[in-house]
């Protein structure tokens, strides 16, 4: 049996989003596209942004199924009704079921493909992949009825790519309605923000990430807490940090200057992200330290949102960022080391010695008096 490619927009460790049979926490933009529905302001395009990981394609594949299934208000189907109020299609669909094969042809899916020539997912979004859609406009067309487009994610295309589908936004097509996922809208075209209306997702709180990781399949209890602290609110970021540890990775950082600065401790951590074998536990080591200067920064302003991260980081951070001098001073080294820690990276500086570059560099700012 062939194995097949990883998807560009799954991911791992997690079902794809067309899979994900229930949206949690983003019930304030899924009943904003419902009333619009309802009220037949169906807009031709929409920008579903918001944080990565957060539902935004959930809730893509979630407007695709019901637009596709769910018949317009004022057909006369529902009566005096303006129709549904919620999302919800029937799983036995059987459109439903062409949509999770991927074999609906009133549904078209933009995103990286697969480069069969170097066995890799592509780094954008394609014109190529653009003009596709032509083809599929021409096509899907006898069909009658909607149809969709998901362009997950749009940040992904180059320049080509967006003003390709740019013209397609500016004339388009009779009854198809395009849903950019985006997680940072500063990057698209303004010409392509503007001819979208926007639907806002919003950062999850512990007890939805908790409930994410339920429907993910990860078993046993979790630090919801903790994970909504490092991630930012995002189940997949959330998802990433329990697959690789990034709870105990973090607590590291807190541990080793806990107590002044312990060398060792700071040796060994260095240690385990050297190799290539270790680069994907490297990259999370400096994710992880840039959360931990931002909220040492933030902890003379005001307390860090929620509970602690982890154990012993509320006194950590009181020890070290009492005042708004103090935060203010982690602030600037903050923004210094990260710029370092980019630049290492860049010039593929050794792992173990990059990091350790940057934890002497904190004990060194934490040792001295502020100016």
């Amino acid at each position: 049996m062939t194995e097949q490619p990883p998807e560009a927009d799954r991911a791992p460790g997690a079902p794809h989003p067309r899979e994900t049979p229930v949206l949690i926490g983003q019930e304030e933009a899924e009943r904003e596209f419902v009333e619009a529905c309802g009220a037949g302001r169906l807009h031709h395009a929409w920008l579903i942004s918001g944080p990565s990981g957060i539902g935004k394609a959930t809730l893509a594949w979630r407007i695709a199924r019901f637009l596709l299934t769910v018949p317009p208000a004022g057909t006369g189907l529902f009566g005096a009704d303006s129709g549904p109020a919620t999302l919800d299609s029937d799983w036995n669909n059987p459109t439903v079921r062409r949509l999770l094969a991927l074999s609906e042809p009133r549904l078209f899916l933009l995103r990286r493909p697969w480069d069969e020539k170097t066995q890799r997912l592509r780094r954008e979004i394609t014109v190529d992949e653009v003009r596709r859609l032509r083809s599929f406009f021409g096509l899907s067309a006898a069909d009658g009825g909607r149809r969709v487009v998901i362009v997950d994610t749009a940040d992904e295309m180059n320049m080509n790519a967006a003003n390709a589908l740019l013209k397609l936004l500016e004339e388009p097509p009779a009854d198809t309605v395009m849903l950019l996922v985006t997680n940072q809208p500063s990057r698209l075209l303004p010409t392509i923000r503007s001819r979208c209306r926007n639907l806002r997702c919003r950062a999850l709180d512990p007890d939805e990430i908790n409930a994410v990781l339920k429907q993910a399949g990860v078993e046993g209890d979790v630090n919801a807490s903790g994970l909504a602290a490092l991630s930012g609110g995002s189940a997949g970021n959330a998802l990433r940090l329990i697959t690789l540890d990034g709870l105990d990775l973090y607590s590291e950082f807190v541990g080793i200057f806990s107590g002044g600065f312990d060398r060792s401790r700071a040796l060994a951590l260095a240690d385990s992200v050297a190799g290539a074998a270790n680069a994907e536990r490297f990259e999370l080591a400096i994710e992880m330290l840039d959360v931990f200067l931002a909220r040492l920064a933030k902890a003379g302003i005001s307390a860090p949102t929620g509970a602690e991260a982890v154990q012993g980081e509320s006194e950590l951070f009181a020890r070290h960022s009492p005042d708004t001098r103090a935060s203010r001073r982690w602030a600037a080294i903050h923004q210094e080391l990260g710029a370092r820690a980019r630049h290492g990276q860049s010039v593929n500086l050794d792992p173990a010695t990059l990091l350790l570059d940057i934890l002497l560099k904190i004990h060194e700012a934490a040792t001295q008096p502020a100016a």
